[in-house]
């Protein structure tokens, strides 16, 4: 089977260390054991990095380590993303407010990934947002994407997709 090349945006990175939900951590510690494994192709963006690096310490560090223990591809903002990011707006699907998680899902839309990887159900995890982006991509022209959470992936209900 092919492997899936998934977007994780900072929520994901965020819950490896998240003790007040402990059942979104341990799914997230599952997913990251498959990432080690080699079972997924993981895309990091700038704007991850940049919201990383607006956590505190010891948090920073800690998942700074954890970030070593994987091997991911970068990609970086530009106009495109921004203008993608745009249409998310324009089209009503997100708010300006939120014009960061629109950038989490057009650097996954224009660095080509299968999945892209939340935690955040207000933002990018919900049926508005997912409904929205296939409006988006099939007008843009990018390949479908699915949008979910760690444990979707983990648990395999994806596997087959």
């Amino acid at each position: 089977m092919k492997k899936q090349k998934i977007y994780l945006d900072t929520s994901v990175i965020s819950h490896l260390d998240a003790t007040d939900t402990p059942d979104r951590m341990e799914d997230t510690l599952r997913l990251w054991r498959q990432i080690q494994e080699g079972k997924h192709i993981v895309v990091l963006s700038d704007i991850v990095f940049d919201e990383l690096a607006e956590c505190l310490e010891p948090k920073k560090s800690y998942l700074a380590a954890f970030l070593q223990q994987i091997q991911y591809e970068r990609t970086e903002s530009n106009n495109d993303t921004v203008a993608l990011a745009s249409k998310f707006i324009d089209f009503g699907i997100l708010r300006e407010k939120s014009f960061d998680d629109c950038r989490h899902i057009a650097a996954a839309l224009l660095a080509g990934c299968d999945l892209i990887v939340s935690w955040n159900f207000k933002h990018i995890v919900n049926t508005k947002t997912i409904k929205g982006t296939k409006v988006i991509t099939t007008m843009e022209g990018f390949k479908d994407v699915i949008i979910c959470s760690p444990t979707m992936i983990i648990e395999g209900s994806l596997e087959d997709e």
